[in-house]
């Protein structure tokens, strides 16, 4: 019932986004965004339970299939274009407990079935919407009465405003400085109605769609491509630049793109990808970045795309730097963040190979207080993701530092993080059974090729299984991780340094060698 449902409401509003294929709920990691899923047992389907189509692009009526999603519980149809009346059946759904409509242009009256006691109902901005115990007639008949109050009292009131107008003309008003947002890109994409999220701020930051145009020398030169969007090369006052721009069809959508503007904009750290500005400008959308030009770290393990295998040093002190990126967004800003995603292509690397986290759309913040988690969709990457957060929706830092696990474990063996071609198809249980035998050598990334200080590696795995514990509690946190890292870096170093050390003493005996020969014998 649910998939007929929601079949008939994408064809009804002609929605067209990547991941709505198959069945919505079922798996779990591949839910179709936009809505949630009650998951009771195996012998009970799941079924709908929240849709939130809001700054969708609606058109037309509400749809009469929402009402085949009886176990329905949220709906958010807000900031749309939607039309026509208030239609009764969603009195009618009993689950159905929180409705926002607002910012749309239906008409007419509110039925009498919506204003029962436990609805929250949401219908600011429907100008032409008045309650069921009146009419359009009664609401103009009451209108003709404030000429008549008005002229009464007309004397006093003109006497009231001249006082008024004397004193504040007196004293010096601010400026303010009002900015105008696209109707269908309303400044606060509301979710729950008693929680509005952030708006985006400062406008000193915001570019024109023609500025976005102009800087990318009309999107030109495309550097990258996901889910959302394109990445195309840009320059801003000289200054190299990457700009995101978010496709219609893009599963990241405004919320995502609005959440990773308002995240940007507050937090600065130099092993963060830093925000330059943003245009939001109608359907028009970009994030410009600072340009990070030697490409993520997926690349360097792989030597893809012309990349250079980065060296066991050197992977090392990428860790340590995406790690310290990580530690900041939990312990270092305000609310302290989660990532989300995670991954060896969110990790950029400058042109020092510098490690720079990226791509904060899934980002989400913590509720100051001490909680330690908080309940959320299931969002991130499929082999990345935290199989506890995975299986319990609380998302908390351990999700990350789950997601950090994976990554290590790449930076170590260079192997895909899922392979249906092996035996142990996900890194973890392949990783696991490499070491019942005991030999490092058979983990670590061939293109290595033995080049490494066998003890930093060795740390380097145990933490990185530490990290992947199915059980969160028992994970390190992101500060000891960073710990951990650095001791394996200095460990390392010491190995490379002892080794040139070597090297030179070696070369040194060589020259000696060849001057003894040059020297003539005593007769």
């Amino acid at each position: 019932m649910s998939v007929v449902a929601i079949r008939n409401i994408e064809a009804t509003y002609g929605l067209s986004r990547i991941n709505w294929q198959g069945d919505p709920c079922v798996p779990l990691q591949l839910m179709w965004d936009a809505l949630n899923c009650s998951h009771v047992d195996i012998s009970t389907p799941p079924r709908i339970t929240s849709l939130n189509l809001s700054s969708s692009g609606l058109t037309g009526n509400i749809a009469a299939a929402i009402q085949n999603l009886t176990l329905l519980e949220k709906l958010d149809l807000s900031n749309n274009s939607l039309t026509g009346e208030v239609p009764e059946f969603l009195g009618n759904m009993k689950q159905l407990l929180v409705i926002n409509l607002s910012g749309n242009d239906l008409n007419g009256s509110i039925p009498q079935s919506l204003q029962r006691k436990g609805i929250q109902l949401s219908l600011e901005g429907n100008p032409r919407l008045f309650p069921s115990s009146g009419s359009p007639e009664q609401t103009h008949k009451k209108t003709l009465l404030v000429p008549i109050v008005a002229s009464v009292g007309s004397v006093s009131i003109l006497i009231a405003a001249l006082v008024l107008y004397l004193v504040l003309r007196k004293k010096k008003q601010p400026t303010v400085e009002v900015v105008r947002r696209p109707p269908s890109r309303p400044t606060v994409n509301v979710t729950n109605a008693n929680s509005p999220e952030p708006s985006i701020e400062t406008k000193k930051r915001r570019f024109t769609y023609s500025e976005v145009i102009k800087m990318t020398n009309n999107f030109e030169r495309v550097v990258g491509e996901g889910g959302f969007g394109v990445v195309c090369h840009g320059t801003v006052n000289g200054e190299q630049v990457a700009v995101k721009l978010l496709s219609q069809s893009s599963t990241q959508g405004y919320k995502e793109f609005k959440a990773e503007v308002d995240l940007l904009l507050r937090v600065h750290h130099t092993n963060l990808v830093s925000l330059v500005g943003y245009c939001d400008e109608r359907d028009n959308l970009a994030l410009i970045y600072e340009f990070i030009p030697n490409g993520d770290l997926r690349q360097h393990l792989s030597g893809k795309g012309g990349r250079s295998v980065v060296n066991w040093g050197i992977r090392l002190r990428i860790a340590v730097e995406a790690a310290l990126g990580l530690e900041y967004l939990h312990i270092g800003c305000t609310p302290p963040m989660v990532h989300r995603d995670v991954k060896t292509t969110n990790i950029l690397l400058d042109e020092h190979y510098k490690a720079k986290l990226a791509d904060f759309g899934l980002s989400r913040s913590f509720p100051v207080g001490g909680e330690s988690h908080v309940s959320t969709v299931v969002a991130g990457t499929p082999g990345y993701l935290d199989p506890e957060y995975y299986h319990t929706g609380r998302l908390g830092e351990k999700s990350d530092v789950y997601s950090f696990g994976i990554v290590l474990l790449e930076i170590i063996t260079n192997q895909p993080v899922i392979d249906r071609n092996r035996i142990n198809s996900h890194i973890t249980q392949w990783v696991g059974s490499e070491l019942n035998g005991g030999n490092i050598a058979k983990i670590m990334d061939p293109n290595l090729h033995g080049d490494y200080d066998s003890r930093s590696a060795w740390r380097a795995l145990e933490l990185a299984m530490s990290c992947v514990d199915p059980t969160s509690a028992k994970r390190p946190t992101m500060s000891h991780v960073v710990i951990e890292l650095k001791e394996c870096l200095v460990s390392e170093n010491s190995r490379r340094n002892m080794s040139r050390r070597m090297d030179s003493l070696s070369s040194t005996e060589v020259s000696m060698t060849f001057d003894s020969g040059m020297i003539p014998r005593a007769r």
